[in-house]
């Protein structure tokens, strides 16, 4: 706890008597002597500016003559004026000066006057030391209680600092029934004293009422005594709730926000009466608007808090439910696609020559139905850790393994797929069986959205990053349906899907591009898209040749498994 300066009753007694008149100069002198102080004797301007250098003196005796060209700050000044002249005493309050005596004033008078501004110069020292130790402490109140999130350990910081920064024997907080808080009572007091009741009970609601009142007229309800007089019914109810009888003197303290108040702050003092000054009363208004400050902007991070962690729980639930319904439907599919092959190889004797059409159409659709649930277990995959497999992979052989995949679907459709058969190749470091997913998404994709005798044209070579390393480029360009120019910057959101493929009625999960630009990522490359409606779209993936580099991804590895799809 800061501690206040203490005023020594020993305080240099030094005085400075400046006058013109030497005999009076003299005299002044002999009397303060007499009285235990010690003088300097200032003659002139001259004399009076070297007195007072390093402002150690207790008092100034002054002479009308000399008192221009100084502020009398701090220290006090007894002017010695000749009443009997044409003295003008308005001019002591610009001259900074603090009392005057004639001339010849007797001795007592004289040493009485002195000892009185000193008096007074020290109770201003010792208030203001006071206040400034008051204002420290509970600057530090206010700093802890900005220094946490928790509702609780606020309102433990609030009492403890009110209790032994201003001294009191018991300091009691509450927060009322209210959506912007937490409900929150803490109590402090000083040992030897009775704890006070948890709650408000029955005056809960009296209290509420009576406290938005206080806070509506921005006052706090300080009472020196009890005794003297009846005070307002907030604070004789709180006396009465509390149990101490005794209870001399009280606040009763507003925290509040906007309309209402949030809560109270009661403080009492058994021993005796007390004046509780407007410092004190100003400054504990401060450190209460902090509090509410801080205790809604600590709600509001609770409440998030426990948003996110609910949302945290929610998505690992998703993750949960996708790996369990992809499994659930795997199990089945692998049994129809099982059976279809059986029968087409005879197992069950000849296929009718009508029946052939109905199987490739199930076998089609088989197919489509294995793609949509292994993007949802690499959607539901993309949000928890994982590790690329990374190894020396050749970019060409794996755009060709893709195309012969899906060059039957292209021939349905009378769609010409060129150039992945380029004899040039280029090796980068990557997982390939995700480098093979990109890929197939991708060209998948432009054979959906490429209407019958269109093209599809692939190109792939090396090049160099903006920063000058080595990657590999791929450019898949068809001449499709395109992509309308205020949505091309959606198409990479999972789910989406363009306006113009939803209306012809193409197929599709709108997974296929969120995908393929996560897994590009991962590998510390780009992709990047470009369209026009109506005449096609290019999709081009730029890779770096030596791999994924350290914070690229937190998921990127030298090797492990690849995650089953």
């Amino acid at each position: 706890m800061v501690q206040a300066p203490a005023e020594f009753a020993s305080a240099p007694r030094e005085a400075v008597v400046a006058l013109t008149d030497a005999a009076r100069l003299d005299a002044v002198a002999s009397v303060l002597t007499d009285s235990g102080f010690t003088v300097r004797k200032a003659p002139d301007a001259g004399s009076l500016a070297d007195a007072l250098e390093g402002n150690s003196a207790a008092v100034v005796l002054l002479d009308t003559e000399l008192t221009d060209g100084y502020a009398w700050e701090g220290t006090p000044v007894l002017l010695l004026v000749d009443l009997a002249g044409d003295f003008d005493l308005a001019q002591l309050e610009p001259w900074g000066i603090a009392d005057y005596i004639a001339y010849d004033a007797a001795a007592r008078e004289l040493t009485h006057r002195v000892e009185t501004l000193i008096g007074r110069a020290r109770e201003r020292r010792r208030i203001r030391a006071e206040a400034e130790f008051l204002r420290e402490s509970l600057r530090n109140v206010s700093a802890a209680i900005r220094g946490t999130n928790s509702p609780q350990q606020m309102a433990g910081h609030l009492v403890r600092g009110f209790g032994e920064s201003l001294g009191v024997d018991h300091v009691w907080f509450t927060t009322f029934q209210d959506s912007r808080v937490p409900r929150i009572s803490a109590q402090w007091c000083l040992p030897g004293h009775a704890k006070l009741p948890d709650t408000l009970g029955s005056f809960e609601d009296a209290a509420r009422e009576q406290t938005t009142s206080l806070w509506s007229a921005a006052e706090a309800l300080a009472v020196p005594d009890h005794q003297a007089e009846q005070s307002a019914a907030l604070a004789e109810g709180l006396r009465e709730w509390s149990g101490l009888g005794r209870v001399r003197a009280s606040v009763a303290l507003p925290v509040g926000e906007g309309e209402t108040a949030l809560g109270i702050v009661w403080m009492a003092q058994v021993a005796g009466p007390r004046d509780w000054t407007r410092a004190e009363i100003a400054l504990i208004q401060h450190v209460a608007g902090n509090l509410a400050h801080s205790l809604i902007q600590g709600h509001l991070i609770s409440a998030q808090l426990q948003v996110l962690q609910q949302l945290r729980e929610l998505d690992k639930a998703k993750t949960d439910f996708l790996a369990t319904v992809n499994h659930e439907l795997r199990t089945p599919l692998t049994s129809i696609t099982a059976y279809l092959d059986m029968i087409r190889d005879g197992a069950g004797g000849p296929v009718p020559a009508g029946i052939e059409s109905m199987m490739d159409v199930i076998s089609r659709n088989s197919d489509r139905l294995r793609r949509l649930i292994e993007d949802m277990l690499t959607v539901s995959q993309q949000d928890t850790p994982g590790t690329l497999n990374l190894k020396q992979v050749e970019l060409g052989q794996v755009l060709r393994i893709v195309v012969a995949a899906l060059r039957p679907l292209a021939e349905s459709r009378n769609v010409t797929i060129a150039g992945a058969d380029s004899h040039e190749d280029v090796k980068v470091q990557a997982d390939e069986a995700q480098l093979e997913q990109v890929f197939t998404n991708i060209v998948a994709n432009a054979i959906k959205f490429t209407p019958h005798g269109g093209r599809i044209s692939i190109t792939f070579m090396s090049a160099d990053s903006a920063g000058g390393s080595p990657c590999a480029a791929v450019s898949i360009t068809d001449t499709g349906v395109g992509i309308p120019d205020q949505e091309i910057a959606q198409v990479f959101t999972r789910f989406y899907r363009a306006s113009n493929a939803s209306s012809a009625a193409i197929p599709g999960s709108g997974l296929g591009l969120a995908i393929a630009q996560d897994i590009v990522r991962r590998h510390g490359g780009s992709l990047d898209l470009s369209s026009v409606l109506g005449k096609g779209t290019t999709v081009s993936v730029t890779l770096p040749v030596d791999g994924p580099q350290a914070g690229d991804d937190d998921d990127a590895g030298s090797g492990g498994p690849t995650p089953d799809a």
